[in-house]
């Protein structure tokens, strides 16, 4: 469908499928795209739906014999006196209450049994589906929105599968059988009554296109706070350094008026229909008391059959109300499954070929191959990159931010997809490779060390959920991290809290450097692992990376080049492209980029401890 461009049909569905909140979406009230997935999700719950459907149709069929009782009372019973007759009329009654409650008890337990049983397949199914979304996918959609369709949208489809088919059924039963009933007591009386019918329905038919268009607004703006509620909380630390609390406030405060202006507009229509279906009930009941009315007094009618048209009129427009919300229901929940299944058939852009292979004990050996690559079609990070990295050897890559370092990385664990050339690993082509053989052989330290709630124990033995507490131990020894672990409170058992709140920048990158070593990796990868720790920190990472990277491949993104210079070699990026590649003292005595790097850097750290000499001899001369 898009020859010759690899890649970028997926990252543009991947960019795209979310943005359908940003569209008008106007869902139908009936969507075979979502009705046609729907079974698979039932048939787990299949026989406590069918429970509590019976339920549902017992009590409704309970409850539509009252009137009937009630008729048969007056007219047969009260009128002669018939005192045997009416407390077998009570006995019935208190029959079909019980009746009623007996289905009421099996509707409530088992439909909700249901629904809750689906709701959390849904749920589960979509996060097991997110994590295996490549990071092209969350690249491109807020989280927050994926966040609303994991909730909002599950519980919204959830609703309709356990509860809206089975009482847009009901209602409709129940109003073919009153009007059975009514036109059984008195077949033109009763079909008077329904004449109100087609009047309603065409109200309902206008009004259900406002109403449309007013819960999908709904649907689109408490996205859109979702959005805002995650981004805010996530960035509150930047948020707070920057005094932006006002104006973050006021934003948030547009969004979530309009959420509100939105679920206004949505009540006002929903007002606009319940008086209109107490005025349909109210001409439905004046047409039966006069027509009725002049049949009793004319003894063509008996006065209980007038009392059980009314009752029944009354019970008539419960359901036909009951129906016009069940509807609006229907196609808010039409709008999310179809959002549910659209975020579900999206397919991560990296995944295991057919004639992938588990990837075997690997030496080392790193090697790119005329790679170019692109995250958008058109723009180019990285352009004809060859490189080889020997097993065991420790490569520095270098360059200026936007030089396309940390995307270089990317690709040797296949974290994206290569459009030109191709990376290999000890000779395989990582695209052959299974991600799973293929991750669990590379360790890696990010720049932003981000840590899981739970304790410090956890965090080291995340990747690696089979390791015993000695080897805790001894990959924290290795990282450098054991003494400052060892002076905590609670040690290793110690809770760091959300994204390691707890701890240090310096703490959470040695325990991130702890975590990556644990499986032992032939290749490490190492993403300006030191940039956000201090100098003492800095000296303590390392002295442990020089025992680390004895027998094991490492790549090593930096911007401190003072953190690069034992490295065997150092590659130079600019522009997506290889500058220069040497060791420290080849690249200097070239007295190119690096050199110029090195320069700048190097009077760049000096300059503090020029200043205060330069504070003095002004002193002196003033």
């Amino acid at each position: 469908m898009y020859p010759g461009i690899g890649p970028y049909p997926m990252q543009q569905q991947l960019s795209s499928a979310l943005d359908a909140d940003e569209d008008d979406m106007l869902g139908t009230i009936y969507d075979w795209h979502v009705i046609r997935r729907l079974p698979r999700y039932l048939k787990a719950v299949k026989w406590w739906m069918i429970y509590g459907g019976i339920g549902m149709f017992i009590r409704t069929l309970a409850s539509l014999v009252s009137p009937y009782l009630v008729t048969i009372a007056i007219d047969d019973f009260i009128k002669t006196g018939d005192l045997a007759g009416l407390n077998m009329i009570l006995a019935i009654f208190v029959g079909a209450a019980l009746v009623t409650w007996g289905g009421q008890y099996l509707e409530t337990r088992f439909l909700y049994f249901a629904g809750d049983a689906t709701l959390v397949r849904l749920r589960t199914e979509m996060f097991d589906h997110l994590q295996k979304m490549s990071l092209g996918f969350f690249d491109r959609n807020k989280v927050g929105k994926v966040m609303s369709r994991v909730q909002n949208d599950v519980q919204q489809l959830q609703e309709l599968i356990t509860g809206g088919f089975l009482n847009i059924l009901i209602s409709i039963l129940t109003l073919v059988g009153i009007a059975i009933a009514m036109i059984l007591m008195n077949v033109r009386l009763g079909l008077l009554t329904l004449t109100v019918v087609p009047a309603l329905g065409i109200i309902i038919f206008v009004w259900q296109k406002y109403a449309h268009r007013a819960f999908i607004r709904v649907r689109k703006a408490i996205a859109v706070v979702n959005a805002q509620l995650q981004e805010s909380i996530s960035g509150v630390r930047v948020i707070q350094s920057l005094s932006r609390e006002s104006v973050n406030f006021a934003q948030f405060n547009d969004v979530n008026r309009a959420h509100l202006n939105a679920n206004i507009d949505a009540t006002k229509l929903t007002a606009v229909m319940m008086p209109i279906g107490e005025i349909m009930s109210a001409a439905a009941i004046g047409l039966v008391i006069v027509f009725g009315g002049y049949q009793v007094l004319n003894g063509q009618m008996g006065p209980g059959v007038l009392v059980g048209f009314l009752l029944y009129i009354q019970r008539f427009f419960a359901p036909v109300q009951e129906l016009m919300m069940e509807y609006t229901e229907l196609q808010r929940a039409m709008v999310a499954g179809a959002r549910i299944f659209e975020l579900l058939d999206i397919q991560p852009e990296i995944k295991d070929s057919p004639e992938a292979i588990e990837l075997p004990p690997i030496k080392g050996e790193v090697q790119f191959d005329h790679v170019s690559f692109s995250y958008q079609p058109g723009v180019e990070i990285l352009h004809d990159i060859s490189l080889m990295v020997k097993p065991g050897e420790t490569v520095a890559i270098v360059g200026p931010t936007g030089a396309g370092k940390s995307s270089l990385m990317n690709l040797v664990t296949r974290f994206y997809e290569i459009p030109v050339g191709k990376v290999t690993i000890d000779g395989y082509d990582v695209k052959l490779a299974t991600q799973q053989s293929l991750r669990r052989q590379i360790g890696m330290v990010p720049q932003d060390p981000f840590l899981f709630s739970g304790t410090i124990a956890e965090n080291i033995r995340y990747g690696l959920p089979e390791a015993s507490q000695e080897d805790i131990i001894r990959a924290a020894k290795a990282a450098g991290a054991h003494d400052f672990i060892s002076h905590l409170e609670r040690g290793y058992d110690t809770p760091v809290g959300e994204r390691g709140i707890n701890l240090s920048a310096g703490q959470r990158q040695l325990t991130c450097l702890a975590r990556a070593i644990l499986p032992d990796p032939p290749i490490l990868i190492l993403d300006e692992a030191t940039s956000n720790v201090d100098t003492n920190t800095e000296r303590l990472m390392q002295k442990s990376l020089r025992q680390l990277v004895k027998g094991r491949t490492c790549l090593m993104i930096a911007h401190r080049l003072s953190t690069v210079i034992n490295a065997d070699r150092i590659v130079v990026l600019e522009h997506g492209k290889i500058a220069e590649i040497g060791t420290h003292q080849e690249l200097l005595a070239k007295q190119g980029l690096y050199y110029q790097m090195f320069t700048a850097l190097s009077l760049a750290e000096s300059e503090p401890t020029r200043r205060p000499a330069a504070r003095t001899r002004l002193a002196d001369s003033s």
